[in-house]
């Protein structure tokens, strides 16, 4: 095996263990916040903390009745998949516009969580990419 082979298969070993890590911490977080929704046993942030444009969010969502229980659900669902490695195509796009959602909310409502929705939204992109070929079918124009 030549000197650049085996670079190449470093590198190549390397990526990949950083995808399966990514994945199945990306997974664990998900599945955890989705138990969360359903079991309450992580403490809820104070309100007098928030913006009162990001408690007025949540209280709305809470006020729908179905808004919580739906995203926690597919956040549950999404982190299994993603920690067991099965469907992670699958689970990455029903996570995509719960990223998007997250992200916005720090953006917009809440600025004090923007380092985790950083790293949520990286997390989401990098496995994206790790995956980019199960995707492409999906996105070719017919």
């Amino acid at each position: 095996m030549t000197t650049a082979t085996a670079t190449q298969t470093r590198k190549f070993a390397v990526g990949r263990y950083a995808t399966v890590v990514t994945r199945v911490l990306t997974g664990l977080l998900f599945a955890t916040t989705g138990l969360n929704g359903f079991l309450m046993f992580m403490p809820a942030p104070d309100p007098s903390t928030m913006a009162a444009e990001g408690v007025a969010f949540n209280t709305a969502l809470y006020a729908t009745g179905y808004m919580v229980q739906l995203m926690s659900g597919v956040q549950v669902l999404a982190g299994v998949l993603l920690v067991a490695g099965r469907f992670v195509p699958l689970a990455l796009a029903l996570l995509a516009p719960v990223v998007v959602n997250i992200f916005l909310f720090h953006v917009f409502l809440e600025p004090s969580g923007m380092v985790v929705a950083v790293l949520v939204v990286a997390a989401e992109i990098g496995l994206a990419w790790a995956y980019r070929d199960k995707f492409r079918p999906m996105l070719q124009a017919r």
